[in-house]
């Protein structure tokens, strides 16, 4: 099986090897009033990896195996498309020119100005993160009560907030080399090789990613069913 291998350094104790996922004994204690507090035995994982890790796929498999799929990314669209619960609060914040005239937040304008200019970025997550973090709690409390006892949530940027980790069992990272980020995104997008490469810039680096990781995939050069078995194999570890 051929995988991606980990930078220098990063093999923190709680990560894995390629194709052969490990998962850790323990997790760090949930925060009071966070998305995970007071919903009881229900295992909550949370899913990241860079821009062309191949998350969106790990996710769906996982939901195959039935884990509920809390999609950040999904919830944030959702929030910035026309008339969504962003809106309003980010036209007043930036202005309409933001917003484009079927009334969703323009993407390509905001990516430009947040690359030249961070503090329009955390003037944009202030907005953002919070919607997003009730909207995850909710449809985590929906799952609770439908009686599922698997969460997964879908976070790409988990590591970059910061406040995540404390609200999990277990954190599982894809993870690939960032010349395959970006070969794999400039395939599938619009995006040039340089716009991919700031992309990737901006993210938590690999080395960060792992230092969080309870469980990691390797998925730099695995054919499909390879992945898939690396999956099923962390599926089985989290109680799938």
């Amino acid at each position: 099986m051929s995988a991606a291998r980990p930078p220098e350094g990063a093999n923190a104790p709680r990560t894995g090897v390629a194709g052969a996922p490990f998962s850790a004994g323990g997790s760090e204690p949930r925060a009071a009033g966070s998305v995970g507090a007071g919903i009881g035995e229900v295992r909550l994982i949370g899913l990241t990896g860079g821009i062309g890790s191949g998350k969106s796929t790990v996710a769906a498999i996982l939901q195959e195996l039935g884990a509920v799929i809390v999609d950040a990314d999904q919830i944030a669209r959702t929030l910035t498309a026309p008339g969504g619960g962003a809106i309003a609060a980010i036209r007043a914040q930036f202005g309409a020119d933001f917003i484009t005239p079927d009334g969703a937040l323009d993407r390509d304008r905001m990516r430009a100005a947040a690359f030249d200019d961070p503090e329009v970025k955390r003037r944009l997550e202030a907005i953002v993160h919070p919607l997003v973090g009730e909207e995850s709690r909710r449809q985590a409390e929906a799952a609770v009560q439908a009686g599922r006892r698997c969460i997964v949530f879908d976070i790409p940027l988990l590591v970059e907030s910061g406040h995540w980790r404390p609200r999990l069992d277990q954190v599982l990272v894809l993870d690939c080399t960032v010349q395959t980020q970006v070969d794999r995104v400039v395939a599938r997008s619009k995006l040039s090789r340089d716009a991919v490469e700031r992309i990737v810039a901006a993210q938590a680096s690999r080395l960060a990613r792992l230092a969080a990781a309870d469980m990691v995939i390797f998925n730099d050069a695995l054919a499909p069913a390879q992945l898939r078995s690396a999956v099923e194999q962390t599926a089985k570890r989290i109680g799938l």
